[in-house]
């Protein structure tokens, strides 16, 4: 058993006043209490002035992209050996960030897939993206045309047990040959794949830079949208119909928020060429949550230098900026992604996984107060502290 004691707590929805103390048990967790009460037999851990909040759950990641410009150009040629080395060290970025969950979003022929249960945080994953022949993201083996071929790529995912089917409905930057603005499969095609998904209980997501590609996408009846950069030929245009469609259909977006670092020179001469841009992009992060679309955190990470792994603290802070509350962005990380990722965590509540982390400072005020996480809990054991010996009773 194991008793945190902290300053104030976000519990996944609100902000509690504190001191607050979180009880665990058998890795979930047992009661959140105000005050310090006494908890026999617990160990019993002071931290201080700190905030205490659910684990965060990045919900778009590649783990074996290696945070360097090219990343995805990469992957194919690592052996065995260096895709296992890339992916630890792509967790043990994410750790070191708060983040207890990542969900991948493409990986290299079941590299993340295979490995899943081997880490000490939870991964999920989609596998290979469905694409279209020499489509973005190609080369990791989810190229598929054709109704029987993209029902047979479903159950294929089916079978290995993935978490989530993703399909490259528009191209993208990172994929020479494709256009980022083209649509990649029909409405038609599309809806074949959510309909083999949702028959095998799988829900489906969906890549989508242009505004064309997220239409069809909605249509279809996806259950996300990863960009959602509504891209046009006279640049990025977000037609009111849309959002309503997004929000009746409860379809969570994930806008891939959070850099670190300005684009290398062809991804801003990309970005200028077709009308996009990174604020634009933040400013309709928060024009969406004002339409009532549900919002996810997620950083596309890895991809790049200025997309390294364990960059959600920045992309929780976009959102703000975007003009999200403090606390819907924190949910945005915690009780919504979990969600929407169909996860007993992100909340400190009794009986839900007892995957916590603690920050200096109070995010409900600062967001910026992610940036310093002192202590990571998973399934209530402590799997990494700043704090001193001293500090536990």
């Amino acid at each position: 058993m194991l008793a945190l004691r902290a300053g104030r707590a976000f519990d996944g929805e609100h902000s509690l006043a504190g001191p607050v103390t979180v009880i665990t048990e058998n890795g979930t967790i047992k009661a959140v209490e105000q005050g310090h009460p006494d908890v026999p037999g617990a160990e019993v851990v002071d931290l201080g002035t700190a905030t205490v909040l659910p684990g965060l759950i990045d919900t778009h990641v590649h783990l074996g992209a290696d945070s360097e410009n090219g990343a995805l150009d990469r992957l194919p040629g690592f052996s065995p050996e260096q895709l296992d080395a890339v992916i630890l060290d792509s967790l043990a970025r994410h750790l070191e960030a708060g983040v207890t969950t990542v969900r991948d979003l493409g990986d290299h022929r079941w590299s993340v897939i295979d490995q899943r249960g081997r880490h000490v945080q939870r991964v999920l994953g989609s596998g290979p993206p469905i694409t279209s022949p020499q489509g973005h993201c190609w080369s990791m083996g989810g190229e598929s045309s054709g109704d029987d071929a993209l029902r047979q790529a479903v159950r294929e995912r089916a079978e290995r047990k993935v978490d989530i089917v993703k399909i490259m409905a528009s191209g993208g930057f990172a994929t020479p040959g494709t256009a980022v603005g083209d649509c990649q499969f029909t409405e038609h095609e599309l809806r074949v794949v959510v309909e083999e998904a949702h028959a095998h209980g799988l829900p489906v997501t969906a890549h989508a830079h242009s505004l064309a590609a997220a239409q069809r996408a909605v249509a279809a009846g996806v259950d996300g949208v990863e960009h959602l950069s509504c891209l046009t030929d006279r640049g990025m245009q977000v037609p009111p119909d849309l959002m309503h469609a997004l929000a009746e259909a409860d379809i969570a977006v994930c806008h891939t928020l959070g850099v670190t670092q300005e684009p290398p020179p062809f991804i801003k001469e990309a970005w200028e060429k077709i009308g996009m841009s990174y604020t634009a992009k933040v400013s309709m992060a928060g024009l969406m949550y004002d339409h009532g679309v549900k919002t996810v955190a997620g950083t596309d990470g890895g991809i790049g230098a200025g997309k390294p792994h364990g960059a959600l603290p920045y992309s929780v802070a976009d959102l703000v900026k975007g003009g999200v509350p403090n606390a819907a962005a924190l949910a945005a990380a915690t009780s919504v992604a979990a969600k929407v990722c169909g996860v007993t965590k992100g909340m400190l509540k009794p009986g839900w996984d007892a995957d916590i982390i603690a920050v200096h400072g109070n995010p409900m005020r600062d967001i910026t107060a992610l940036h310093n996480v002192t202590t990571v809990v998973i399934g209530g054991q402590i799997v990494t502290t700043t704090l001193p010996l001293a500090r536990r009773e």
